[in-house]
């Protein structure tokens, strides 16, 4: 049999183990275990639920790579002990300190291009200024910050003095400047109050050390450039993820800077680019809206295909917590148009569309970023298996969608990574998809997308 390799998914719901055949692509066997909810959370739970789901598949393993959820802040401190609970990508707290560092750094477009991104409440480099204005004494104790990823490449390493990263996951710090392609040390220690160590920035292709267990390290990346290299994603193509968060993202040859904020300048896991755009909520949405109607997802569904496009007049702006795509971090939750006609099905409705109209947002920024207009798109993640989503993306994006062969896209995006840097290529394997794709075509409801960003711009000052 051809060596095995193992691609970690560690979400913010769940870690996902795949063991990998590196020749062919082929999944042998794969476990999970879940994450504790919330948006910050302790790193050592992380390792528990990797022991879980990956332990067991370690040790039949020739190479490991980790994809991770983006932006955590994880703190050591010089004996190399968990600071605090690791703040996530969806803490919004540092919002406040979002704003001072973009103008410290001379306004949205003097960031954007030195950093790749207008700083928002998800960018690492926030949440360590929360934690020096916040917390003095943590920040004060804090000797090295990682990634989410890198705490467990560096969990599983055999060499624990040595931290680890790739140019991928750094991108989306705040600390890393796509003009030097390497971090920018200075910005860090601006954010914190004094320099951090930061981990080596080791290339995608090449080995990141070994575990105790014998096996090569991978760099591993950050979940976004860790399913684009699972897809093996090219330029001109658009790939929408529909999880926790939902992200559209596509491949550059060169850096895409957007003095806006709305698209991240961020690196992938090739030596390229992936410009991308994120929103906070997404599979909350429907979290939402089934706990409201008291039914399962199957029903949601359900009732949402019994109502017209558009739920008789009822649009949602789902902006829950705070938001990301537009950048509300203060925002709430707003529903428009109730009647005392309105259902069940019309609420139901109104969430799949608000779903996919805020996903619609980030692939409008990204067009008017890279300049190409979206004709297609690919579309991934948990939501994607509801009927209404399959119904109803094409009709509210308005473009066919494809749907890659159900898999685990993080993970194997990992594991392509593990087995590229197995084999001591220049490229990753080529490896195709285990499946058959499927192409949903609907006609368009613009009217849809019209009546949610009006709302979204008549909120925009609440």
């Amino acid at each position: 049999m051809s060596d095995l390799v193992l691609g970690v998914d560690s979400s913010t719901q769940s870690c996902k183990a795949i063991l990998v055949d590196s020749a062919t692509g082929r999944v042998v066997e794969e476990r999970q275990a879940p994450h504790p909810r919330g948006t910050e959370v302790d790193p050592r739970e992380w390792w528990s639920a990797f022991e879980t789901a990956g332990g067991p598949l370690l040790e039949r393993a020739a190479a490991v790579a980790v994809g991770g959820q983006q932006h955590g802040m994880v703190a050591l401190d010089a004996d190399q002990q968990v600071v605090r609970p690791a703040l996530l990508w969806n803490d919004v707290r540092s919002a406040p300190q979002a704003a001072t560092l973009v103008e410290e750094l001379g306004g949205p477009e003097a960031a954007a291009r030195r950093t790749g991104s207008v700083h928002v409440a998800s960018i690492t480099s926030t949440k360590l200024r929360w934690l020096r204005d916040a917390e003095p004494e943590n920040a004060a104790r804090t000797e090295a910050v990682l990634l989410p990823h890198d705490y467990l490449t560096w969990r599983l390493r055999a060499d624990a003095d040595r931290y680890t990263t790739d140019r991928g996951d750094a991108s989306g710090t705040g600390y890393f400047s796509p003009e030097t392609d390497d971090w920018d040390v200075e910005l860090a220690e601006h954010a914190l109050g004094h320099r951090p160590r930061l981990p080596e920035i080791v290339p995608a292709h090449t080995s990141a050390g070994q575990t105790r267990s014998g096996a090569l390290l991978g760099a591993g990346t950050g979940d976004n450039a860790a399913a684009a290299l699972g897809l093996d994603l090219q330029p001109g193509q658009v790939l929408i993820s529909l999880g926790t968060s939902g992200v559209a993202s596509t491949v550059a040859a060169d850096p895409v800077l957007d003095p806006s904020g709305a698209v991240n300048g961020f690196a992938d896991a090739t030596g390229r680019w992936l410009p991308l755009a994120c929103t906070i909520n997404c599979a909350r949405i429907l979290e939402l809206a089934a706990g409201l109607l008291g039914v399962g997802y199957d029903e949601l569904a359900r009732l949402a295909l019994a109502a017209p496009a558009g739920a008789h007049g009822l649009s949602f702006l789902p902006y829950l917590d705070g938001e990301r795509t537009p950048n509300r971090p203060d925002a709430r939750g707003t529903m428009h148009g109730l009647t005392t006609s309105t259902t069940r099905e019309d609420v139901a409705r109104a969430a799949f569309e608000a779903l996919l109209c805020s996903v619609a947002d980030a692939v409008q920024a990204l067009d008017q970023v890279t300049g190409v207009r979206t004709t297609a798109v690919s579309m991934v993640g948990g939501a994607t298996k509801s009927p209404a989503v399959r119904a109803l993306a094409p009709a509210v994006l308005g473009v066919p969608v494809t749907l890659p062969p159900d898999g685990e896209y993080v993970a194997r995006g990992a594991a392509r990574q593990a087995a590229w840097v197995l084999s001591g290529a220049e490229q990753p394997p080529a490896w195709e998809l285990e499946g058959t794709s499927e192409t949903l075509e609907a006609d368009a409801t613009p009217d849809v997308l019209e009546a949610y960003r009006e709302l979204r711009d008549r909120t925009a000052g609440w």
